[in-house]
């Protein structure tokens, strides 16, 4: 246990988790998306951040040589992957582009070239700033995956892996935000947080907020990962302007 390692190497503290409580918290993040870059802005004033739902799923069908055995006689696992992928890309264009779904990983079996998978695990990870639709979505998926096992006739289990509710960050420090960097002439929008952060976190304690600087073609968690100087010192500015305000 994470208490009595600290114990024992002497840090555990005399103090309860929890004995401060922080003011407000402010986090200064590349965009990790290609919104600013693309739109040529130079400021996001983050009012909220999507809420996150993964799924593992896994569908059974049966093996077939790939040659002999005709398309209509096949219980196909890979088939079924695949429309459960267009799907819910299907359910992403008609939410007017708030929800995202995406497949990150699949794993076949047999995985031979000539062989009709037996089985296939992949993931889903479905997100939307708005719990009520987060929840439609993932209401959508189930009720798909049955119609699914039926006209397939395929076997299918899911597994919930992560769940997070979206978070609605505080109307002060956004609008302090937009506020300090129209002082400052530099352009800037509301935005959406599409990745998970710290500020989620710390929103369930205190008023919490972000400042996003663009991500050069949106690109982040890669070794081609760059922001502008000039983006990260308007961030900074922004960022030290919003904390100076507070502080007053």
């Amino acid at each position: 246990m994470l208490g009595e390692e600290l114990k024992r190497i002497g840090y555990e503290g005399t103090e309860e988790p929890g004995f401060i409580k922080p003011r407000a918290y402010i986090e200064l993040h590349i965009e990790q998306g290609p919104i600013l870059d693309v739109e040529g802005i130079s400021i996001g004033a983050v009012e909220n951040l999507q809420g996150i739902s993964w799924q593992r799923i896994e569908i059974k069908g049966v093996a077939n040589h790939a040659g002999t055995t005709p398309t209509n006689m096949r219980v196909d696992a890979g088939l079924a992957v695949a429309k459960v992928i267009t799907f819910m890309r299907d359910r992403c264009n008609q939410s007017g582009g708030t929800t995202v779904a995406t497949t990150g990983t699949i794993a076949f079996e047999p995985n031979a070239i000539n062989v009709i998978p037996s089985k296939a695990v992949f993931t889903v990870d479905v997100r939307n700033p708005n719990e009520e639709r987060l929840i439609a979505e993932e209401q959508a998926l189930a009720a798909y995956l049955k119609e699914l096992a039926v006209t397939d006739k395929v076997q299918i289990s899911t597994e919930q892996l992560v769940r997070f509710q979206p978070v609605q960050f505080d109307e002060t420090i956004v609008s302090m935000v937009e506020q300090v960097a129209n002082e400052m002439h530099l352009s800037n929008r509301r935005m959406t947080s599409g990745a998970g952060q710290d500020a989620q976190m710390m929103a369930r304690i205190c008023p919490s907020a972000m400042i996003f600087v663009p991500s050069v073609n949106g690109i982040s968690h890669n070794p081609k990962e760059y922001t502008k100087d000039e983006d990260i010192f308007a961030g900074a500015n922004v960022f030290i302007n919003v904390i100076k305000n507070l502080a007053q």
